[in-house]
């Protein structure tokens, strides 16, 4: 646990030196933002996980007497390209997998475990995310990873993420809204872990070689391990380039899709252009699985 709290750290350390020299370089060019973002995320080997409470203070120059740097600034994304993550398994699984849970650390909030035999691998589970800033409808792919889509569903029913906040929002080459964590900071997990699935495995994709997470995509956070999920989620507002280490559950949809959109044009708390709180706090209300 201590180890993983200096990566955090280190981590968030890290990403405000980068986002400080980003706010002072004016002539930076969207393709160096990319370049830079990944070069983070590879250089600190964990993604989204690490990086959730980073980006909330950031200090200004003195040219900022307009006060226009502490200002909400609608979130952009930079066009990313390469191979998108399949959404589709080339070869299916059974009707039904075995999952496993095993413990990890102290359960954020009280929650079930989820059932470990028979877990279905077959259809869609659909969880609305009704937030004060509108519904996220989730259609979460059991065909795609049926441990991750058991984990939420069985987290949903709880009531885990009910009246909790999602934490962080970004933009650039990476386009995500981050939830799943009760304590809003980013550090915090049901008690239990679940390996990686689709496409960390199974799919044949290089591990180290990113890849498009498509628009409207959903897929679980980690801490620089992807067989060590817990409860935090993204959701890309817009096409993310990222390692295929992150197991996708599923896609929001249409609906969905355009209130995360909504919640990204709001900008970040503070006036940060990358990566931060969102500026309208994002809280879910409750989270509803549809029997």
């Amino acid at each position: 646990m201590a180890n993983n709290e200096q990566r955090r750290k280190d981590a968030m350390r890290k990403l405000e030196r980068e986002l400080s020299r980003r706010e002072r370089n004016e002539k930076l060019k969207p393709l160096g933002v990319v370049i830079t973002t990944l070069a983070i995320l590879f250089a600190i080997g964990g993604g989204i996980y690490l990086l959730t409470t980073a980006g909330g203070d950031e200090s200004t120059e003195a040219d900022s007497a307009t006060d226009t740097a502490t200002q909400p600034v609608a979130l952009t994304a930079t066009p990313v390209s390469g191979d998108a993550a399949p959404m589709k398994r080339a070869e299916a699984l059974p009707e039904t997998v075995t999952c496993e849970y095993p413990n990890d650390g102290e359960a954020a909030k009280a929650v079930d475990k989820p059932r470990t035999d028979n877990v279905p691998a077959t259809g869609t589970k659909t969880v609305t995310l009704k937030t004060n800033q509108g519904d996220i409808p989730m259609e979460l792919d059991r065909s795609l990873s049926p441990c991750g889509v058991n984990a939420i569903e069985t987290m949903a029913q709880s009531g885990y993420f009910n009246d909790t906040v999602c934490h962080r929002v970004t933009g650039g080459g990476l386009n995500v809204l981050q939830c799943g964590d009760p304590t809003g900071t980013g550090t915090g997990g049901p008690g239990f872990k679940f390996a990686g699935e689709w496409p960390v495995k199974d799919s044949g994709l290089d591990q180290n070689a990113p890849v498009v997470y498509p628009k409207g995509s959903i897929a679980m956070a980690n801490p620089g391990d992807p067989d060590a999920n817990g409860s935090q989620f993204f959701l890309n507002w817009a096409d993310s380039q990222l390692p295929p280490q992150y197991t996708i559950l599923g896609s929001m949809t249409e609906e969905g899709t355009k209130t995360v959109e909504g919640i990204a044009k709001n900008g970040i708390e503070g006036g940060g252009t990358s990566d931060g709180k969102p500026a309208k706090e994002v809280r879910i209300q409750t989270a509803e699985v549809k029997a």
